[in-house]
């Protein structure tokens, strides 16, 4: 099991990697539908996106650790 230090680790360097695809991404995808934007408006959304992911992440884990502190052996491997 994670304390909750190793989750929020786990969560903020799988958020932060996500970030750098979705950016490369936006800046792809974008204009293909006629979304110009600048960089700095493009890093703005890339970065709201990415808070509300760690906090997503986050939060997930949490509620699966607690689960399995509460029922251990029933989410033991058979």
């Amino acid at each position: 099991m994670q304390s909750k230090k190793q989750s929020l680790i786990e969560s903020v360097l799988n958020v932060l990697i996500g970030y750098l695809v979705a950016l490369l991404s936006q800046l792809i995808i974008f204009p293909l539908f006629g979304v110009n934007l600048p960089l700095l408006d493009n890093l703005l959304i890339g970065a709201f996106f990415t808070i509300v992911s760690i906090i997503r992440s986050y939060t997930l884990r949490r509620i699966f650790n607690r689960k399995q502190l509460r029922n251990p052996i029933a989410d033991m491997p058979n």
